[in-house]
């Protein structure tokens, strides 16, 4: 696509301006709020062990899988719609209501076969407790897709931010009292209660729920090919967790969920809210017939900017990352850790392919890399399983390049993107984070042994950091500036021209929500 191209529209008016905005309070907001998850996340990890996590991540399958299929879709098909009436927002309301009332009787019906099945009676109370969240989540859905569809983010945010702190004081509290699993129980439940009060206040939510269905076609179609999805999506993410809660001790469990719950956190907590505000930008960029291809691929690169020298650091420095934010009896799992965050890039990138799909009207392919995700990640894990937590690292490895190569093979044709623009994109911050790794492994050679884990990681990381900074500034200041260009503007703004590349001899569970 040539740049002419890129502008061929002029941005639709003040839409970059609340883009902009959208983006600062959602992404922002987020990222105080995790990292007030985080500090509070450290000192639970101290008083707890992870007995309490492998406990804690049994019953969290069967809640991650439910809230999956919490109707979140419905609300959702009213940010693509054209128009929106106020039946429209009731149908969607009664939707959400029947929906979670039905998935809470399931949870609580299906508690004691599930502990059954661990062979760990506490499960079943786990799970009782927690069927409490989906009586939220109507009154957290549909204001949030009200407030999306008008990419009206503030209100977003503040929200998160109380909720982050509410379930963080709650998890301390109870953590500091002993009340061991429970402290990660009853945490999301206070963040959940107070994000539902205020997100309904904010989007004044005062619309009676409308049990009559008829012209609501489109709303449930779109709705259910993405509850359809989200359900393959259930099989691929939870399914290493169920299949190895038969097979490992409750403590290696703990090992791994953490280690896993660790790993995603840039993943899991970071691209998601970006995606958030993606999914209205890309679809009124859709309306106004604007090609996607330019503004995913420099999506594309930033992310990967940002993750991958987080991610590779993390993977050189697990053993000192591990012992000194965690603590001694953490140590276990560093090599998880050091192996898991390896592969998470890639999937950094798969997360941010599925906007372009839904915000275009193509739940298809969204609904084919699900059905291909569930297949890839439940058969490679039934296989590494038996070879322990390592195995599981393993399956992942095989797993994720598999399933990013078949998204990308169905989306980019879509978006009008060619692959060589998209590994042109992504060479910057692959090929410094190979110059990063070079030299911390080197360091790691010539560093004495008694200095101790915290020098050590001092060391290798101020090394890394510095390392993938100068190789980006020296080899491509241009990709630089234009990331910075990206966060400043917006996804409707008209891109600057593409910087040419150097030839190649010049020349990269816990607290929740």
């Amino acid at each position: 696509m040539t740049i002419g191209d890129a502008r061929e529209q002029e941005a639709p008016e003040g839409f970059a301006a609340r883009v902009r905005n959208a983006l600062a309070w959602r992404w922002g907001s987020q990222l105080i709020a995790q990292f007030i998850t985080w500090g509070s996340t450290i000192l639970v990890v101290r008083l707890l062990d992870p007995s309490d996590y492998g406990l804690f991540a049994m019953s969290q399958v069967v809640v991650t899988a439910l809230s999956f299929l919490n109707g979140w879709s419905f609300a959702s098909s009213l940010i693509q719609s054209d128009e929106v009436s106020e039946r429209d927002i009731g149908q969607v309301f009664a939707l959400l209501l029947v929906t979670n009332g039905v998935l809470a009787a399931i949870q609580l019906l299906l508690a004691p076969f599930v502990a059954q099945y661990y062979g760990q009676p506490e499960v079943a109370r786990l799970l009782q407790v927690q069927a409490l969240i989906f009586l939220a989540i109507p009154f957290t859905a549909l204001p949030t897709a009200l407030l999306a569809r008008r990419l009206e983010f503030r209100s977003q945010g503040i929200a998160n931010l109380v909720s982050a702190i509410a379930a963080a004081l709650t998890a301390l509290a109870l953590a500091w009292f002993g009340f061991g699993v429970w402290a990660l129980i009853y945490a999301p439940i206070a963040g959940y209660a107070v994000r539902a009060v205020i997100m309904s206040v904010a989007a004044r939510l005062w619309v009676r729920p409308v049990f009559d269905l008829r012209g609501a076609r489109r709303m449930i179609t779109f709705g259910g090919a993405l509850t359809l999805c989200q359900l393959f999506w259930i099989v691929q993410s939870q399914s290493d967790i169920f299949i190895a809660g038969r097979v490992f001790s409750v403590y290696d469990l703990g090992l791994y969920s953490e280690a896993l719950f660790l790993t995603l956190i840039v993943t899991g907590r970071f691209i998601p809210p970006l995606n958030e505000v993606a999914f209205p930008a890309y679809a009124e960029l859709h309306k106004a017939g604007r090609r996607l291809g330019p503004y995913f691929e420099r999506t594309m690169q930033s992310v990967l900017l940002v993750v991958s020298p987080i991610y590779i650091g993390l993977s050189l420095t697990a053993p000192e990352a591990i012992l000194v934010v965690f603590g001694p009896k953490w140590t276990g799992m560093a090599p998880i850790v050091a192996g898991l965050a390896l592969v998470m890039p890639l999937m950094a990138v798969q997360i941010i392919c599925s906007p372009t799909c839904t915000a275009t009207g193509k739940e298809r392919i969204y609904l084919a890399t699900s059905i291909a995700g569930a297949v890839i990640f439940a058969t490679s894990f039934f296989i590494g399983v038996r070879f322990g937590a390592l195995g599981l690292v393993h399956a992942w490895w095989i797993a994720a390049p598999l399933l990013l190569a078949f998204t990308l093979a169905l989306t980019l044709p879509q978006i009008e993107l060619p692959l060589r623009r998209l590994l042109a994109a992504a060479a910057p911050p692959v090929l410094a984070c190979a110059a990063m790794a070079a030299v911390v492994s080197a360091l790691r050679l010539v560093l004495p042994a008694d200095i101790g884990p915290v020098l050590t990681l001092g060391a290798l990381g101020s090394a890394g950091a510095a390392t993938y900074a100068a190789v980006l500034y020296l080899v491509w200041p241009d990709v630089i500036r234009q990331s910075m260009a990206m966060i400043r503007r917006s996804p409707g703004d008209p891109l600057p021209p593409r910087a040419s590349a150097p030839a190649p001899a010049d020349r990269t569970s816990t607290i929740a929500d």
